[in-house]
């Protein structure tokens, strides 16, 4: 899912601030003061690019394969520092040998170690999940549970997981997702001025309609990764190049270079 991460494995559990004391999924984040000018600026630059974003991608869809809420919560422990084609190779194997949150509390650290060990930062991902899957079976009945401040208190998972699986195992649009491609587009795009993918998050769900939050999220990761990318972003042939705040930038940076070769 990307490097920009708010649950790296070996975090402690538990999510980041929120407003109020109330419990539940529709906890929700401290949002940052926007002015209303700005605020509806985003708000019509969101309205004009999603219906082209959902044109250009209308596949766009979680890319981490699960049949069910434990899978897709290990997947996304997993996706931290990795890729998502990665991660889908090792839990071939993985989901067929592990098939219940009690399989995974039993498992011998060392052996979950090396089965996944391809995914980078193995011994973390074994502990948290191990210690995952232990809390789903004493405080969940071994079942992933359906709201935000339940996840964020398991270990190795934060907002941006929490996230993934309410949005894509439970279809609730809780918040946004936000991993390295969401922040980039978002950053160049103008809707947001942060870096921290908490306040990201916050920016994009005072601007984007709740119902799309989820879907918002893959595309753009779908953009970012077939045009938006990191170091040469394919401006010239971008569907919202004409929304852009940093296409033509990018434009002129580009045509300078090749002058210079």
């Amino acid at each position: 899912m990307g490097s920009i991460k708010g649950n790296e494995p070996g975090r402690r559990a538990g999510g980041w601030g929120y407003a109020g004391s109330a419990g539940g999924a529709d906890m929700m984040p401290r949002m940052p003061r926007t002015t209303s000018r700005k605020l509806r600026e985003r708000q019509e630059l969101v309205a004009a690019i999603l219906p082209i974003l959902k044109k250009t991608y209308p596949d766009a869809r979680c890319s981490l394969d699960f049949k069910a809420p434990l899978e897709l919560l290990v997947a996304t422990i997993l996706s931290a520092q990795c890729t998502d084609a990665r991660v889908n190779v090792v839990t071939r194997g993985l989901f067929r040998k592990y098939r219940n949150a009690q399989a995974y509390a039993r498992a011998p650290q060392e052996e979950l170690e090396r089965d996944i060990q391809s995914t980078g930062f193995y011994r973390n991902k074994a502990k948290s999940i191990r210690a995952m899957a232990a809390a789903l079976i004493e405080s969940h009945g071994g079942n992933v549970p359906r709201s935000m401040e339940e996840l964020t208190h398991l270990a190795g998972v934060g907002r941006k997981t929490a996230n993934v699986v309410l949005g894509n195992a439970f279809g609730q649009n809780v918040g946004i997702a936000v991993d390295t491609h969401v922040g980039r587009v978002s950053q160049r795009l103008g809707l947001t001025r942060h870096a921290d993918p908490v306040k990201i998050e916050q920016d994009l769900m005072l601007i984007v309609p709740r119902e799309d939050w989820t879907l918002w999220s893959h595309l753009l990761i779908f953009h970012g990764r077939q045009i938006c990318i990191a170091r040469q972003p394919r401006c010239a042939e971008c569907p919202l190049r004409s929304h852009c705040q940093s296409a033509e930038g990018f434009l002129r940076a580009h045509a300078e270079k090749r002058r210079q070769a």
